[in-house]
């Protein structure tokens, strides 16, 4: 029956400038997007850092998909001393965000260069949904995703 109203309305769009109630429009779902956060904020703003993920979880609630790459000084944020005591004002507690983005299924990529130039090594990455990641990488997630957000 749902079906049979949808296509009336549609059909009916060709014809009438608003044939469809307003609830009718809004029960048709929304489609789910590839979404990528960029991130170079890293402990030094942890407001905006905590905003990103926070992003990203919001995006991975709704059902859509996430992928989060880290550069500059974002690279820390995977660090579990960072994880754990990083709050940004109103946008929430780092590790809380991580956690439930790691655990709908969102992937980090960390910039390989600015990992080594911080002292980021696999040890920080063990048993995290994260890895190491090129410019190339970065370049291929921002052209395979619909939408990117930069922080």
């Amino acid at each position: 029956m749902k079906k049979l109203l949808t296509i009336a309305c549609l059909f009916a769009a060709t014809l009438l400038p608003s044939p469809c109630p307003a609830a009718e429009k809004a029960a048709l779902p929304a489609p789910k997007a590839k979404i990528l956060v960029h991130l170079a904020q890293g402990p030094e703003n942890p407001t905006r850092a905590a905003l990103a993920f926070l992003v990203a979880k919001t995006a991975l609630a709704e059902g859509h998909h996430v992928s989060l790459f880290l550069a500059g000084d974002a690279v820390q944020l995977v660090r579990d001393p960072v994880l754990d005591n990083l709050a940004g004002l109103g946008t929430g507690k780092l590790r809380e965000h991580f956690d439930a983005i790691v655990k709908a299924g969102g992937r980090f990529y960390l910039s390989g260069g600015s990992s080594k130039a911080r002292g980021v090594t696999e040890a920080d990455l063990k048993g995290k949904a994260a890895e190491f990641a090129t410019p190339e990488v970065l370049l291929h997630l921002s052209l395979g995703h619909d939408r990117m957000f930069t922080y």
